[in-house]
């Protein structure tokens, strides 16, 4: 059993290669082999997002406070609110943020490939995310 104190670990301000926006994480659950799962709490500012990505084996979100977005590539934005739990498939190209005027916050919960929890791709452009 490995016991993480709330305090013990601190909050991490995701990088811009990733990222647009102020978005801050807090880590939940990293768990060692032969477990995959890896859990963070993701808080965007208004109008922060992820780049276009995917995910070897599928994400879940489940968000916890203000109101989101989230795209998969050719469909429509969907509006995300609290209490909402949202499953990413396999291999599905899609992004999530925060609306342009609230913040949110998610769970998100990933598996590990070969070491690998995402694949990042190409920004989010400000007119895809204005739609």
């Amino acid at each position: 059993m490995d016991i993480h104190k709330a305090n013990s670990r601190p909050t991490t301000f995701a990088g811009s290669e990733y990222f647009t926006g102020k978005v801050m994480m807090d880590p939940i659950v990293t768990a060692p082999e032969p477990a995959r799962v890896r859990a963070l709490r993701v808080s965007f500012s208004p109008g922060a997002r992820t780049n276009w990505h995917t995910h070897p084996l599928g994400q879940t979100l489940y968000v916890i406070s203000g109101v989101g977005r989230i795209q998969k590539q050719g469909e429509t934005i969907q509006e995300i609110l609290p209490g909402d739990t949202i499953w990413i498939e396999p291999g599905e190209k899609h992004w999530h943020g925060a609306a342009p005027d609230h913040a949110m916050s998610h769970i998100a919960i990933q598996e590990e490939l070969e070491g690998k929890h995402a694949d990042w791709l190409e920004q989010v452009t400000d007119d895809e995310y204005q739609k």
